[in-house]
């Protein structure tokens, strides 16, 4: 069991307002008393936050508004100590264009070595001013910005998949690849167990710069998922594979294709990717199976294990999401004020939890979630930092809702995310409303969200059977997921509005609601340890 930690909105140690390491250190024995295995950090390098990080100056060092390299170092230590391990977030794609390779390449001028490590291209046109192609930003709009040379006149455009202050590396390059094994074996030596790779399928572009196909085959995107990208992650793989501890390579790929997905988890690539197809469904029964069966016949051909996840620090949480009409996910849709009822996405996210936990695989949590917390959209626009919002033309809320400082303990703001005596604010407000989620009080009621987190973690870590790869469908009706798992274990979600007998003869273990004359309510999981699993789910 993985836990995402975003370091800004964890836990403020020094009282500045902003999450950091000391923080983290702080709230160790949360993670233990969690039941996880290990936690993946975002970006904690130096970085001018333009993304929340992931615009990174210096691989090699920690931000000032987080610690040091060592600090990091004592933490990835005491983690470990309490059995821990480490994933340490490496972004490929882009840098920030603070670093010192782009600011060499900005100096330098057209035509220099050190601009072919990034994407720079004179513009259409007798005087270069259309931009190179017309592909669209991650955060919408354009993909281009044009430099000014050292006369002042307009110069080349440099190309940048995300923010303009994120400009894209070219991976053809061997200073780049060279770079990033370097920077994999520098965390590796100081003890971290595993690498989270952003956007890990746009590193290669297609260097004649085509436009984007209506309806581009397997392959043929000029900047994602293209063939030659399995290359760089051969070469990742034999850096981790050199260290006699157990190294973990994981990829952030949004790839709809799931036998494209697959290919980057053969035995020489990544060991895992996020199952983000899991993660965009919304709360209906044949859609979430039909997604665990391609997710389970997808990484079977490459024997690697799925990944489970409700949401990260890029997603609107599930307490919210759950709660609309529509509840799948995708960023394009992302409004203000779109109804939700909080009530139902408490039970739905519940639900959740149970159904994810008891797949077979890794599963992630991302910070907060354990808390029930829902996400903030409520928050005043001249605080929203996030670059989605801005590209937007502020149609889009952004991701902020989902990074807001978490509640640890008290009445009132910060709620023991900063330290009582602290003169700063949160770097983004708290709800008043969270007085009632804070973890302090949620341990204390055994009906609470942590407290169903902490024994699905515990039941999931104990039995044998929730160990093993054992899977199997029950029969069931359409809005009813009842599965085995091993010979001795059934969990069952229930989707629709009528409850649903238990197996029969079975012992509960865990229930994300109260059952209903013994019967599982509607929006509700449960497991049970039963020792005949065959038959039907009524």
């Amino acid at each position: 069991m993985i836990y995402e930690i975003y370091p800004r909105s964890f836990a403020d140690g020094n009282g500045d307002g902003t999450g950091d390491l000391l923080g983290v250190r702080e709230r160790l024995p949360h993670l233990r008393d969690l039941g996880i295995d290990a936690i993946w950090f975002t970006p904690w390098y130096v970085s001018p936050l333009a993304d929340g990080g992931y615009d990174v100056a210096d691989y090699r060092a920690i931000d000032p508004a987080f610690g040091t390299l060592e600090e990091a170092e004592i933490l990835i230590a005491e983690a470990r100590a309490l059995g821990i391990r480490t994933i340490v977030d490496v972004v490929p794609n882009h840098i920030s264009d603070r670093h010192a390779w782009f600011q060499a390449a900005l100096a330098a001028g057209p035509g220099s070595a050190e601009r072919s490590r990034f994407w720079f291209h004179p513009g259409r046109g007798p005087a270069g001013d259309d931009m190179p192609t017309r592909w669209v930003s991650n955060f919408g709009g354009t993909t281009w910005t044009r430099t000014t040379n050292a006369d002042g006149s307009p110069g080349e455009w440099y190309l940048h998949l995300f923010a303009a202050e994120q400009p894209d590396l070219n991976w053809d390059h061997p200073d780049v690849r060279r770079e990033f094994e370097d920077v994999l074996a520098f965390w590796f030596d100081r003890g971290a167990a595993g690498i989270r790779i952003d956007s890990a399928a746009l590193l290669i572009k297609d260097p004649t710069l085509p436009e984007v196909p209506a309806e581009p085959g397997p392959g043929q995107h000029p900047n994602t998922d293209r063939d030659e990208i399995h290359d760089v992650y051969r070469g990742w793989r034999a850096v981790a594979d050199s260290y006699d501890d157990a190294k973990a390579l994981v990829g952030e790929l949004w790839i709809p294709d799931l036998e494209r997905f697959a290919r980057y988890l053969r035995p020489d690539e990544l060991h895992t990717a996020f199952n983000f197809d899991f993660l965009t469904r919304p709360w209906d029964g044949p859609t979430l199976r039909a997604s665990i069966d391609l997710t389970l016949a997808a990484h079977a051909p490459v024997d690697a294990p799925p990944t489970w996840l409700l949401s990260n620090h890029d997603v609107t949480r599930p307490v919210t999401r759950y709660g609309r009409d529509d509840s799948s996910f995708a960023f394009p849709a992302k409004r203000w004020n779109v109804p939700t009822d909080p009530a139902l996405g408490q039970r739905r996210a519940r639900a959740a939890a149970l159904l994810v936990a008891a797949l077979p695989g890794s599963l992630y949590i991302y910070q907060g979630d354990e808390l029930g917390l829902d996400e903030v959209e409520d928050l005043p626009r001249d605080r929203i930092q996030d670059p989605m919002h801005f590209r937007s033309g502020g149609i889009d809320p952004g991701r902020d809702g989902c990074r807001v400082p978490l509640p640890w303990s008290g009445e009132r703001s910060p709620f023991g995310f900063s330290p009582a005596d602290a003169v700063a604010e949160p770097w983004l407000p708290q709800p008043a409303r969270w007085a009632a989620l804070t973890a302090e009080a949620q341990a204390a009621d055994p009906a609470s969200m942590l407290s169903l987190y902490r024994s699905a973690l515990a039941i999931r870590r104990a039995e044998p059977d929730f160990l093993g790869g054992g899977f199997a469908w029950l029969d069931s009706g359409p809005e009813v997921l009842a599965f085995r798992r091993g010979d001795g274990l059934v969990s069952i979600t229930n989707l629709g509005q009528v409850p649903v007998d238990p197996p029969a003869g079975g012992e509960l273990l865990l229930a994300s609601g109260g059952l209903v004359d013994g019967r599982l309510a509607a929006d509700a999981s449960g497991w049970w340890r039963i020792a005949n699993p065959g038959g039907e789910v009524r």
